[in-house]
């Protein structure tokens, strides 16, 4: 079930909905973390017609999350031009995602910086080849996958991919970008030495554009490890569209098991 089928069957509740998590966007035991923070943000979306566009969202993934659910937001605090929305999902076990979404309009500038280039070596998206069907965790299939970068001899804690979501008629282009940014795996991952489990812990997303747009749906996303040490991995990331205009950065943590 896609996300616009899942929101077209949500069922509303004070100050949010409830909804159930498809089995085929699960995680391991939990919910896929760009499909939970997805669903926060329709939330918050939810609260008011009016609100200036998303600059910035602040995810912590608490727990896991499967079945049933409810999504509730609230809004912090409404000024002239920012509005700060906080969301939750909670399922059987308590809460599972908790967010911060900062919503702001345009505001005049004489500062214009824009130091966010693309990868030198980046695969154009018409050039890059498919990733092997049926590899990776199950929500995997709700995705097409280019390799965005080219094969090193040795490996690199980083991963650059084209990402397009298969079905995305009638989402919010924010609601499309957060569903999409977290499908790479750690950028350490195939640094490691065999598989074992992984967890994200926090994610920030700091957003370039008013208005993220983008050819055909594909999207360069890239994930470049910073820190690995007991257990635990930073890593910084970034979006760009199909024409290597950059639309958002963030940095992630991670738990690594093993």
């Amino acid at each position: 079930m896609s996300l616009p089928d899942t929101l077209s069957n949500i069922r509303r509740i004070d100050g949010g909905f409830a909804t159930s998590i498809p089995e085929d966007w699960m995680q391991g035991r939990t919910s896929y973390g760009g499909f939970s923070a997805a669903l926060a943000l329709e939330a918050a979306r939810g609260l008011a017609p009016d609100l200036p566009p998303l600059r910035s969202a602040q995810v912590s993934f608490v727990g896991p999350l499967s079945g049933e659910v409810e999504v509730r937001a609230r809004v912090l605090r409404r000024g002239k031009n920012a509005s700060w929305i906080n969301a939750e999902v909670t399922g059987a076990t308590g809460v599972g995602l908790t967010a911060t979404f900062v919503f702001m309009g345009p505001v005049d500038s004489s500062l214009h910086l824009h130091d966010v280039p693309p990868p030198a070596n980046l695969v154009p998206v018409a050039d890059a080849k498919q990733l092997p069907e049926g590899r990776g965790p199950g929500f995997a299939s709700h995705f097409n996958r280019r390799f965005g970068l080219p094969r090193t001899a040795e490996p690199e804690p980083q991963i650059g991919w084209w990402v397009q979501l298969k079905d995305r008629e009638g989402l919010d282009p924010m609601v499309e970008l957060m569903l999409c940014g977290d499908a790479l795996p750690p950028g350490v991952l195939f640094m490691m030495d065999g598989s074992a489990p992984i967890s994200s812990m926090t994610w920030l997303v700091n957003l370039l554009t008013p208005l993220p747009a983008t050819t055909d749906g594909w999207w360069l996303l890239r994930s470049a490890g910073n820190y690995a040490e007991k257990g635990c991995s930073s890593q910084d990331m970034a979006i760009w569209n199909a024409d290597g205009e950059a639309v958002a950065v963030g940095m992630q943590s991670i738990a690594l098991f093993g």
